[in-house]
């Protein structure tokens, strides 16, 4: 008898226990899910109708043809749904690299063939350009004899999750690992530098190959030097890239840039150009067939979002 009282006894705290457990669980894994959103800079999807009607309310001129514009991609371009990005100064490169690692995009074709740990080494020595300790690393502001240091450990960043996600073929786990890189701010912005050193690369060897004319560049090198505050590489990193991330986004030259060196096809959707030719983008402008497309969803041309298809 005093046997059984006891295993009654043991029986009901090992219940008691286990809901507490459970209960525990539950409570831990909504808690790490709503930290996980909270530090998300990209934003679950919502209803694209319903985020129009939420943001551009009332009666004005502005509000209405907004409403008008997101009817259109709703009714003519299939775009259902919106993903909205933290609104800071690195939105585009964002909204590109979210896209190019959730697709699982591969490396472009001539990062294949060159290590792009070694662009800063060979920028800062094989062609001179000691001036790269001006480089500033965004809202970090940081410039210096380290530069070269942080740019390499940005280089590796990008590379290493860039291959990890890229080799990853189930979807919900390649949107899991995006999602977890995307809400830790430390890594991210890693990311985004090391796109922006390799534009200023690729600047520097078109200027070079202007200089020696030894071969044609790409037409959007011919705009870029052409403005007065990009005129040479110095001015294109002073004047342009250290500031991007920290008080400027990238702008329309930029842009080409950046779809021309990561190879892939940026469609711009321009809600504040509806009803004119500039409603619907692509950077660049002259593309290979070969190139994937991404496209994005602006109001100002400052801030984007990640547009999604639905048929």
């Amino acid at each position: 008898m005093l046997s059984m009282t006891l295993l009654t006894t043991v029986f009901w705290y090992c219940r008691r226990l286990y809901s507490f457990l459970a209960r525990l669980l539950k409570w831990w894994s909504n808690y790490l899910q709503r930290k996980l959103i909270r530090n998300l800079s990209v934003l679950p999807e919502v209803d694209l109708l319903g985020y129009s009607a939420r943001e551009w309310k009332g009666e004005t001129k502005q509000a209405k043809q907004m409403r008008e514009a997101y009817e259109e991609l709703y009714r003519s371009c299939h775009i259902k749904y919106l993903r909205q990005l933290k609104r800071d100064n690195y939105s585009v490169i964002r909204a590109v690299l979210f896209q190019i690692f959730s697709q699982g995009i591969p490396f472009p074709s001539w990062m294949k063939e060159r290590d792009i740990l070694k662009l800063p080494e060979k920028l800062l020595y094989s062609q001179g350009c000691n001036w790269i300790q001006q480089y500033s690393f965004g809202p970090e502001r940081y410039t210096g004899p380290n530069a070269f240091g942080k740019l390499r450990k940005c280089m590796e960043a990008l590379k290493t999750n860039w291959a990890e996600i890229s080799a990853t073929r189930d979807h919900e786990e390649r949107g899991n690992l995006c999602n977890a890189l995307f809400s830790d701010e430390s890594k991210e912005y890693k990311l985004y530098e090391a796109i922006k050193f390799i534009m200023l690369y690729e600047v520097v060897e078109a200027y070079e190959q202007i200089k020696s004319r030894e071969e044609p560049v790409h037409n959007l090198f011919s705009l870029l030097f052409a403005r007065d505050s990009s005129s040479d590489p110095l001015s294109f990193m002073m004047n342009h890239l250290n500031s991007i991330g920290d008080s400027i986004c990238l702008d329309q030259v930029e842009l080409f840039l950046l779809g021309y060196l990561l190879e892939v096809r940026i469609r711009v959707y321009r809600l504040h150009r509806f009803n004119t030719e500039e409603f619907q983008v692509n950077y660049p402008d002259e593309y290979r067939r070969e190139w994937n497309e991404i496209s994005l969803l602006t109001e100002d041309d400052r801030y984007y979002h990640i547009p999604l298809f639905r048929t």
